[in-house]
């Protein structure tokens, strides 16, 4: 649970009154650390993935699904829909059955949640699929607000990660190619012609206007863990004793507090490109 303190804290949904556009932020490259391990479930023989599949017949959802994109899509929306946004309100314990046992009670629950259930629906599905947490250039100042969960998943269709945003049910696209979190943060930058789609299609102007005003500043420090496996009882994957990897602009301190009080210790950072977006195994 430590490890996803600094996540679930205060993950309430705002639209800032403006954003400013400024240069896209840099990495490196070229760098690749070939000593980070990243560890995706089983699905075949994952008994809670199993479960969370048969329980909601999730496999319905992308039955009738040619491509990658529409199966993530009919999944995000369904994942959207499970409950409406809280941003106060946790579940007894942060796994998907948990969470959607709860929200059948009535429960409202925050962005961090909608993450879970959406990685983990994504990998009973075959996809390999994680947590992905954001946060501003000021998360060690700023006492509230400065971070915001979702989910990126790799598809392989496009040979790529794709970030999905199963609080407000988004994808961002440019030129009919789906975007992960730097290539976004990249586009909004450039001015670029991105467009963010959900199951029917393209959503509104206004509805994109409204979460790109939300979504930009939290575009800054992006982090995913190590191990993405659910309730496996394998000794959990670590890289120098640091269990999350923040992938952190060229030339930009380290943050290593969250909302001025509360440490991110288990942050292990890096400036590659290469080590964030590695190709799953």
């Amino acid at each position: 649970m430590k490890q996803l303190i600094y996540l679930t804290l205060l993950c309430i949904t705002r639209v800032t009154g403006s954003y400013t556009q400024t240069n896209s932020h840099q990495y490196d490259i070229n760098t690749v650390n070939t000593d980070l391990i990243f560890k995706y479930p089983d699905t075949t023989n994952n008994i809670f993935l199993r479960a969370l599949r048969n329980e909601y017949k999730l496999s319905e959802l992308t039955q009738n699904k040619s491509t990658d994109i529409d199966k993530v899509l009919s999944v995000l929306n369904w994942t959207h829909n499970q409950w409406k946004h809280n941003g106060s309100n946790e579940p007894s314990k942060s796994d998907a059955l948990t969470i959607l046992k709860e929200a059948k009670e009535g429960k409202t629950f925050r962005c961090v949640e909608y993450g879970i259930v959406l990685t983990s629906a994504l990998q009973a599905l075959n996809f390999k699929a994680r947590v992905v947490g954001l946060k501003t250039a000021d998360v060690e100042t700023k006492k509230y607000g400065a971070g915001h969960v979702l989910a990126e998943v790799w598809m392989p269709q496009f040979d790529k990660w794709v970030l999905i945003d199963g609080q407000f049910n988004v994808m961002p696209i440019l030129d009919n190619i789906p975007l992960n979190a730097v290539e976004f943060q990249q586009a909004i930058s450039a001015n670029k012609k991105y467009k963010l789609i959900d199951v029917n299609g393209e959503v509104s102007k206004l509805s994109a206007k409204m979460y790109t005003k939300f979504v930009f500043d939290y575009l800054y420090f992006i982090d995913a863990r190590f191990d993405n496996r659910n309730d496996s009882a394998d000794q959990r994957v670590v890289h120098e004793g640091k269990s999350t990897l923040m992938l952190v602009p060229l030339g930009v301190k380290n943050p290593t507090v969250f909302q001025v009080k509360y440490p991110m210790d288990n942050l292990f950072y890096t400036n590659s490109i290469n080590d964030f977006y590695r190709k799953p195994n």
